[in-house]
C-alpha cells in the first residue's frame, strides 16, 4: 500500500520523488556563443584545448556544451542526490560514445538537473544524448511528503476494507493528500 501511495503521490506532482534509476533521452540543441573557445583567444586548459582540437579534427560545427536533465527536486534540492550519472552520446551522423566522468564540467544540479560539458566534447548539435542516472530523496524526505504518502494510503487501506462501516472519511484524507501535493507540482 505504501508503494502504491509513493507512486500516486509520484503521478499526482509530475516527477520522481523517491530514488530511482532511469535513463533520459535528449536531442542535442544551441551553442551559448559566448562559449566559444579558441575563436576569442581565450585561454584554455590542456584537457579543453586537447578536446576542442579533437572535435575540430573530426569536422565538429557547433557542439553543445549544456543538458537539462527532468528528474530533479520540485523542493529541497539540498535533500536531493544524484549518483552513477552514465552519458551516451549518439551523434547525428553516425558514431557512439560513452562519454567519460571528466568530460562532465559540473552536474547534475539538484535544483536545475543543469549537466555542463567540458569545453571540446564532441557532441553536435542534433546527436541524441542518453543520461542515465539514480537520483531522488535519498538524504532525507521531506516531511510534506511523507504526510501526503501516509494520507493516501490510509485512504487505500479504509476505501478496501469498508469504507461505509467506519467514521472515518477516506474522501477527506484523500483531499488533504492533494491539498499537500499541489504544493509539489512541477514547474
Amino acid at each position: 500500500m505504501l508503494l502504491e501511495a509513493t507512486r500516486q503521490c509520484e503521478d499526482e506532482i509530475g516527477r520522481r520523488l523517491v530514488p530511482y534509476t532511469t535513463t533520459e533521452t535528449f536531442r542535442a540543441e544551441g551553442v551559448d556563443p559566448d562559449e566559444y573557445g579558441g575563436s576569442a583567444m581565450v585561454p584554455m586548459s590542456i584537457q579543453a584545448t586537447l578536446g576542442m582540437s579533437y572535435a575540430q579534427s573530426l569536422g565538429g560545427g557547433d557542439l553543445v556544451r549544456h543538458l537539462w536533465l527532468d528528474q530533479k527536486a520540485p523542493k529541497y534540492p539540498e535533500m536531493w542526490a544524484y549518483s552513477g550519472v552514465s552519458i551516451v552520446i549518439i551523434r547525428s551522423y553516425g558514431g557512439t560514445q560513452n562519454l567519460p566522468a571528466s568530460a562532465i564540467l559540473g552536474g547534475p544540479e539538484p535544483d536545475t538537473g543543469h549537466i555542463w560539458f567540458q569545453l571540446g566534447t564532441f557532441l553536435p548539435v542534433g546527436s541524441r544524448v542518453a543520461v542515465t542516472s539514480t537520483g531522488g530523496y535519498s538524504i532525507a524526505i521531506p516531511a510534506s511528503l511523507v504526510r501526503a504518502c501516509k494520507y493516501l494510503t490510509a485512504y487505500h487501506i479504509i476505501r478496501e476494507l469498508d469504507p461505509g462501516s467506519t467514521s472515518h472519511n477516506p474522501e477527506q484524507l484523500h483531499t488533504d493528500a492533494m491539498y499537500i501535493l499541489s504544493n509539489w507540482l512541477a514547474s
